[in-house]
């Protein structure tokens, strides 16, 4: 009884840490290993949270490549261009809007522009190449779907899938470069998103 209360005691006593709490150049999984998370139990959490994590960067990723990538497809394609400045255009809107979705909440917790875009293009790099390089092959090689006119529903659903095979291609990216410290695992420790 006494071991109980002097554990409830310490809880009181100690206020829960939030994630961005832990030594700076800790990682979430080195966090995760050093605190007593051991054993069976201790790696399935620390898989779920890499998962979790790398899940989270992966669709970070994709929202901006989604937002750049259609909007330079859906340009191209009005302004009836051939396809690989269409292609050009999509990729570069995509590393724009993928930069920028990173970018702006560093800004806003205050960081300067040179770090904060040195962190993007450290963390975002890789798993956006990864995207492109996928969802543009896909689009190039499904017939039609590069012609295919904005009305036509080739177009859209060419591109929906081309968009769900490259975040697919990219969560391996990310979930690798997040279990060595690197990529989104960089940015999350300046912002806990």
């Amino acid at each position: 009884m006494m071991h109980i209360q002097s554990v409830a005691a310490r809880f009181h006593e100690e206020p829960p840490q939030p994630c961005c709490a832990r030594p700076a150049g800790e990682t979430r999984r080195e966090s995760h290993e050093s605190d007593g998370h051991q054993g069976r139990h201790g790696t399935a959490r620390a898989n779920t949270s890499l998962n979790s994590t790398a899940l989270m960067a992966t669709l970070h990723c994709l929202t901006g490549c989604t937002i750049g990538e259609v909007l330079g497809l859906v340009i191209g394609t009005a302004l009836g261009w051939s396809n690989w400045p269409t292609v050009a255009l999509a990729v570069t809107l995509a590393f724009v809007f993928g930069y920028g979705m990173t970018l702006l909440p560093l800004r806003r917790a205050g960081m300067a522009w040179g770090t904060a875009f040195g962190l993007a293009f450290a963390s975002d790099t890789l798993s956006m190449t990864t995207m492109e390089i996928v969802d543009n092959a896909i689009m190039l090689v499904i017939p039609g779907a590069m012609e295919a006119g904005l009305p036509d529903p080739v177009f859209w659903s060419s591109l929906a899938v081309s968009m769900i095979l490259a975040g697919a291609a990219a969560f391996p990216v990310n979930r690798w470069l997040i279990a060595r410290g690197k990529g989104h695992a960089l940015v999350h420790d300046h912002h806990c998103h």
